[in-house]
């Protein structure tokens, strides 16, 4: 596919993305906001530390890969995170195993599509394809869930809603790219997300020497982003599969 289209294509999808963002600050969609009592209660019952997510609440690892350590179960009892907190978060989310995974997944992709030919053929290609994806998870986790949030003060956890139709639950999964919460209360358009992840894909133009134009930022802003809503899709819904597949092998 010709480079103009992967950039129309991304451009798209963000602005789609962003649209379904807007729509889900409407009071049609806020009405039906808030977690479940038994949310509520289980927040409560928890007795995690300041800030801390409640370990039952939120597995580790989304289907046994996808790191899962920013995901709180809703804004019941809300506590703002420390700087350590947040750096905690990012490292946690960086060195996880499934990290390691999603980047020779990602790696692989890019070496089989040859995106960088610089990088040359084999394992060596192979290698420098994996600390690249690498590098981008790493930086981007740091910039998105530490720097950026410790200097604007903003809260890099996903919290769930929980409850709702599923279209509107994906309007407030997507809302929580574009606007987050702030430590000290209220909501505020998520710099820490969008500049934070603009600033990883600037950094990263020291590694991918075949891809610093204007266009290749913008897909890669554009991947960044999608890649993040859909964990946030996946961090809304993974807790209903999970109650899914549990009542079906019981029922067995």
């Amino acid at each position: 596919m010709p480079l103009k289209h992967v950039v129309r294509c991304t451009a798209c999808l963000v602005s789609g993305l962003i649209l379904i963002g807007i729509s889900a600050r409407s009071p049609a969609w806020a009405q039906e906001s808030g977690a479940t009592s038994s949310e509520k209660q289980q927040a409560a019952e928890t007795g995690a530390p300041r800030g801390e997510n409640p370990v039952e609440s939120s597995p580790k690892r989304i289907f046994g890969i996808i790191p899962n350590y920013r995901t709180f179960p809703s804004l019941e009892h809300y506590e703002p995170l420390t700087t350590p907190q947040k750096f905690k978060i990012a490292s946690q989310d960086t060195f996880d195993r499934g990290t390691f995974i999603l980047a020779v997944f990602f790696g692989g992709q890019s070496d089989l599509a040859r995106s960088n030919p610089s990088f040359g053929d084999g394992a060596p290609a192979f290698a420098k394809y994996f600390a690249t994806s690498y590098a981008d998870f790493a930086i981007g986790n740091f910039m998105t869930e530490a720097i950026y949030p410790s200097l604007l003060h903003q809260d890099p956890r996903y919290f769930r809603r929980g409850t709702g139709r599923s279209l509107s639950r994906i309007g407030y999964a997507t809302q929580q790219i574009f606007w987050t919460h702030m430590d000290g209360g209220g909501e505020r358009f998520n710099y820490s997300e969008i500049v934070g992840n603009a600033t990883a894909v600037a950094i990263s133009n020291a590694y991918y020497e075949e891809s610093r134009t204007a266009s290749d930022a913008v897909v890669k802003l554009g991947t960044q982003v999608a890649v993040d809503w859909a964990a946030n899709v996946l961090k809304e819904f993974s807790p209903d599969i999970y109650r899914k597949f549990r009542h079906k092998r019981n029922k067995e």
